[in-house]
């Protein structure tokens, strides 16, 4: 393994060959700030507000496209990198909404973040500002492009964890902007819903719908879980305020997925709070349904199984599994039915 060694902010560091600037300046404890960005995604250095200080470069560098060299002398936060910093936030807000008191994203947002932390409140640059109508057609994701800042992580996300493409840059100059295939609005597009998009954006431009008005981020309560839909064993984090599940958010760390989800793993939960859920289980008396506990409804199983069994023999059982459940929680159907009710009648309903 080549080894490169090199200095930032007066510090040796040695780093495999092909690190880039920001990742070896992460593995020193250094911050720095980017909005394009994403470990997950291809580098394209667009927003540049990762540029940083190579000694001997003629200007400024995107530290997050920039592979180390031997002998490298950076500067992370110099006065002129600071000053550029400055500078792209606040030619980013030029065409920004500055709603952040009613912004879904407020408290989640990286614009809103590093413009705090650069002390920047308002645009010195004037000029004509976007009004795009909200997209709000689908069920699942809100498209506020008046928020959007071309950081293309979207683009990027839908491309490279999705495969589908659906969006992607359109026009040029002031009129750039990312959409679907002619502009259609999301809904008419082939977007599979999965949310990955709303995953990665670092600002209000694409939201959850189902979110909406539920509370801010740092009021929700996130407890990891798995995924119920089917046997993968995708991980996400399950947000819940005041006792009630209001969404579904991504954990970067799920050990299968990532921060990658299907529409049924980020977007259908809301069956939860549906009036048609049964509460407790219910046992057949005189012909009627009526509620039993637990307890009472597991011995009437166990009873009836077993006396199907010793009347009718083993093959008189079958167990049809779901491919909602786990893997684990498979095994044991079939290793139930085939070693405690004696039969190989088992199947799933996985039919495609």
């Amino acid at each position: 393994m080549d080894l490169v060694k090199l200095t930032i902010n007066g510090q040796e560091i040695e780093v495999e060959a092909g690190t880039t600037i920001l990742k070896a300046a992460e593995l020193m404890g250094i911050d720095i700030p980017r909005l394009c960005y994403d470990e997950d995604l291809s580098s394209v250095g667009a927003c540049r507000l990762c540029v940083v200080e190579v000694q001997g470069a003629r200007a400024l560098v995107a530290s997050c496209a920039t592979a180390v060299t031997p002998g490298m002398v950076v500067e992370t936060h110099s006065p002129a990198v600071m000053e550029a910093r400055r500078t792209i936030l606040e030619l980013l807000i030029a065409n920004h909404p500055l709603d952040c008191l009613t912004c879904e994203k407020a408290g989640d947002c990286k614009l809103m973040d590093y413009c705090y932390e650069y002390g920047i409140k308002e645009s010195s640059f004037e000029g004509e500002k976007h009004d795009y109508p909200i997209d709000d057609s689908n069920p699942f994701i809100v498209r506020d492009m008046n928020k959007c800042i071309l950081c293309g992580k979207c683009v990027r996300a839908c491309d490279e964890i999705t495969g589908q493409n659906t969006i992607d840059f359109a026009y040029r100059g002031f009129k750039c902007k990312t959409t679907t295939f002619y502009d259609e609005e999301l809904v008419e597009s082939n977007c599979v819903f999965c949310g990955q998009c709303v995953a990665v954006c670092p600002t209000g431009a694409l939201t959850e719908k189902q979110m909406q008005g539920q509370g801010r981020r740092w009021e929700l309560k996130r407890t990891r879980t798995t995924c119920p839909f089917c046997g993968t064993g995708c991980n996400f984090d399950l947000c819940t305020k005041d006792g009630k599940i209001v969404g579904v958010l991504s954990n970067p760390k799920a050990p299968t997925n990532g921060r990658a989800l299907c529409v049924k793993g980020r977007f259908g939960w809301d069956f939860v709070h549906s009036e048609k859920r049964l509460t407790t289980p219910l046992i057949k008396k005189d012909g009627e349904f009526v509620p039993a506990s637990w307890d009472e409804a597991l011995d009437l199983i166990a009873t009836r199984f077993k006396e199907i069994k010793e009347k009718y023999g083993p093959d008189a059982f079958a167990a049809l599994s779901s491919a909602r459940c786990t893997n684990e929680e498979n095994y044991l159907v079939q290793k139930f039915t085939r070693a405690v009710m004696g039969t190989n009648n088992v199947d799933h309903c996985a039919r495609t």
